[in-house]
């Protein structure tokens, strides 16, 4: 498949404290940030002008959907957009807060978890072709997912019982149990099969990833999703012979990959057939096969930037990594800590590091840490602030996602009651007209443009 649909679900963490300490429950908190949405839209499961679904999860968890992107610079922008849709509503709601008379500050973080140590996700979706072997995916998309973390972690400061206090590349990674199930909360697999295409089901299945962290880099967001397309375009293509790197112990891989950043313990994963490789030896040769895969192939501009910096991604964490901290999260965090750690004379455990750690994902645009970096010019940006402020109100332009935006738009403007998910665009009138939309790659419809008329 070369183009591809694909989008982001982030999962926010939510608190309201005063001098550190809580004053409302997260429950109550994520109920009044959604009192704007709940008035307006009848409901807290909502979808928005610019194709984006964004609702209340469990948990008290926000949730906000990406509408289907194929370019990933359209992505990229549509998931800042939900950053800045979120922080509009939690500005509301510290309004209303205020004016009650309660003293204190809603945080909201792009983070997977919380000091109770429950997580929640960032979900990747990708529409992939029809195809009921997973085999393939066991034996090269599996490995891939599982050492990506080189790249796509997000960082978390982590005390167990038999490690002590540690810093690990994956905030998700120790919630993971399987490798690929239809099970969401009771055992979290790498891959979620739940067979839900949101598309004609003839023709498509979507691959719901849920592995990978809530990334604040512009960068590592573009490289993670990226750089899973092109292999996952090489695991469908049965033309490609794929070498076998299927995992003797995948979730073994998963938690002593994310225990060794820098490569100081030589962790090496174990594959079926006896091989053992560091991360970043698995890694690379997975590049080195998807460049040989591309080669001669008309590629996009964003597919074009992602293998090119896939592999000097992976070159420059060979030579110092450090030099990558304006562009990976967990190496920007990890900076940032070890300057603490060696300033302050503390350790790991002290809990000046666990609020660095907490704070790097406060998406606030002007007190969040990570934010403070981007404003500084310290990180690395693939999206301009105006394409993100774009992408609030508008959907991309090539996918299906523009006619469930316009048609949002428009039956707002109208007062039209009306009801949406992914697939179907309802008119509640006395008619019940309702359009089905089953090809998430179709932004243009006629019969899209004799109900819009309607309106």
């Amino acid at each position: 498949m070369d183009r591809r649909i694909f989008g982001l679900e982030t999962e926010y963490g939510v608190t309201f404290t005063l001098h550190g300490q809580r004053r409302i429950n997260p429950d109550d908190v994520a109920r009044i940030i959604f009192r704007r949405i709940v008035a307006s839209g009848k409901s807290s499961n909502v979808f928005l002008e610019n194709g984006s679904r964004l609702y209340l999860d469990v948990g008290s968890h926000p949730e906000y959907a990406t509408a289907e992107c194929d370019n990933l610079f359209d992505l990229l922008a549509q998931d800042r957009a939900g950053d800045v849709l979120m922080n509009e509503l939690v500005d509301s709601a510290q309004r209303q807060i205020s004016a009650e008379g309660t003293s204190g500050d809603i945080h909201l973080f792009k983070n997977n978890v919380d000091s109770a140590g429950n997580s929640y996700g960032c979900h990747e979706n990708y529409c992939t072709e029809r195809d009921e072997d997973l085999s393939r995916h066991e034996q090269f998309l599996i490995p891939f997912l599982i050492t990506r973390q080189l790249f796509a972690g997000a960082g978390r400061v982590i005390t167990t019982p038999s490690r002590g206090t540690y810093f690990s590349l994956s905030q998700r990674a120790e919630h993971i149990w399987e490798t690929i199930s239809s099970a969401t909360t009771r055992s979290r697999p790498i891959i979620n099969t739940r067979d839900e295409p949101h598309a004609d089901p003839e023709r498509y299945r979507r691959l719901h990833v849920i592995l990978g962290d809530s990334n604040m880099s512009d960068f590592a967001t573009v490289l993670k999703v990226g750089a899973t397309c092109l292999v996952l375009s090489m695991v469908e293509d049965k033309n490609t012979v794929l070498r076998d790197l299927t995992l003797d112990n995948p979730m073994k891989a998963l938690r002593e990959v994310a225990t060794d950043p820098l490569g100081d313990r030589n962790v090496t994963v174990r594959l079926t057939n006896g091989r053992e490789l560091t991360a970043w030896q698995l890694q690379s040769e997975i590049c080195e096969r998807v460049e040989n895969y591309v080669q001669g192939r008309d590629l996009s501009d964003d597919q074009r930037f992602v293998v090119a910096a896939w592999r000097a991604t992976l070159d420059q964490m060979a030579d110092d990594p450090f030099v990558l901290a304006d562009r990976i999260d967990w190496i920007t965090k990890m900076q940032l800590i070890t300057q603490l750690c060696n300033s302050e004379g503390v350790g790991l455990s002290h809990p000046k590091v666990a609020l660095v750690d907490l704070l790097f994902h406060d998406t606030h645009p002007t007190r969040g840490i990570y934010n403070k970096l981007r404003l500084k010019g310290n990180t690395v940006r693939l999206v301009t602030d105006e394409a993100v402020n774009l992408a609030v109100s508008t959907p991309p332009q090539t996918t299906r996602a523009r006619l469930r935006g316009e048609f949002v738009r428009r039956a707002k403007e109208k007062r039209r009651d009306f009801t949406v998910d992914w697939v179907h665009l309802k008119l509640n009138d006395h008619v019940q007209r309702t359009l089905i939309l089953k090809d998430p790659f179709k932004s243009h419809d006629e019969r899209f443009d004799r109900l819009y008329e309607t309106l």
